[in-house]
């Protein structure tokens, strides 16, 4: 960790509660956001410990990211490190601490966008089986089990938003869970009947056994009753997928990107994916029909004549 003179450490403050009230980033965020802005807050007062916040300037910036680069950054780290530079120095300017917005005229490096790896539809129903499957003798851990990989396989979900899913979210007339996002917005997914099922027995035989003081309203719960957390429910997904021969190795984010291509494949709408998603900009969406368009050159490669 870096140490600043007590200034620059309560311009940090300020900032973090920036990030935090006025643009509703979420806790994760401002971190990454605090730690960019500490590490360019040091690597200007290295060069002298008289500079100012008045003298970050354009080669500056781009003198920060070289040194991080130099010491191994990936492509996709220096380009969220230059958007969150250009978030802290507009906040800069704004407040007047700079007279002009050096960020503005900050490039960085296109990362390459992938995707990780996403399960076949066979292997994606394998997985289904095999938690349906063990959750067959109503063990209560099992029966959580299964509603973890339903879940996110059927809405497409974000592993934050599945912990955070109180009872009250399930909406199970009309098969639709209420989901808060990124940015706190609210947005309706609907779920198969598999998943309903799966939220049925999980109400009737396995939270009753888990629910304790410190459980509130939470849908799934670990083992001492608190909320599920999202390493637990990591765990859970690669545990269930590592059993389906030749699956590749996915977490929760996976099975959320498996949703996705399965969706398109099956002739969903892009626009209509997006909203079940909970994706702000159409461009992340866009990333899921080059796995469909790649999947259709592979199978027109391997059975067209004249491929």
């Amino acid at each position: 960790m870096h140490e600043l003179p007590d200034d620059l450490e309560a311009l940090l403050t300020e900032y973090g509660r920036h990030l935090l009230l006025g643009r509703n980033r979420s806790s994760h965020t401002v971190r990454a956001y605090l730690g960019d802005a500490r590490s360019l807050l040091a690597h200007l007062y290295q060069r002298s410990s008289d500079s100012a916040v008045g003298e970050l300037d354009l080669l500056l910036l781009r003198s920060w990211l070289a040194d991080l680069s130099a010491k191994g950054a990936a492509r996709t780290t220096m380009a969220r490190r230059a958007s969150s530079a250009r978030t802290f120095t507009a906040w800069l300017t704004a407040t007047g601490r700079l007279s002009t917005d050096p960020g503005l005229r900050l490039g960085s490096a296109k990362s390459h966008r992938t995707l990780p790896a996403v399960l076949g539809k066979q292997q994606a129903l394998g997985a289904m089986d095999a938690a349906q499957s063990g959750a067959a003798q109503h063990d209560p851990m099992a029966l959580r089990d299964r509603l973890i990989v339903e879940l996110l396989y059927s809405t497409g979900i974000r592993v934050a938003e599945l912990c955070g899913l109180d009872i009250e979210d399930v909406d199970r007339g009309r098969r639709v869970v209420r989901v808060i996002g990124k940015g706190n917005k609210e947005r309706a997914v609907p779920f198969g009947v598999p998943a309903d099922e799966a939220i049925g027995h999980w109400l009737r035989h396995g939270r009753p056994a888990f629910a304790a003081a410190a459980s509130g309203r939470a849908l799934l719960l670990g083992r001492r009753g608190k909320r599920l957390d999202q390493r637990q429910a990591r765990t859970v997904v690669h545990e269930v997928v590592s059993a389906i021969p030749g699956a590749p190795d996915i977490g929760p984010h996976g099975l959320r990107h498996t949703a996705a291509t399965h969706l398109l494949e099956g002739g969903a709408d892009l626009r209509v994916v997006q909203e079940l998603l909970g994706h702000a900009s159409m461009a992340t969406t866009q990333l899921y029909t080059h796995v469909s368009i790649d999947r259709l050159k592979k199978v027109h490669d391997q059975a067209h004549p004249r491929a």
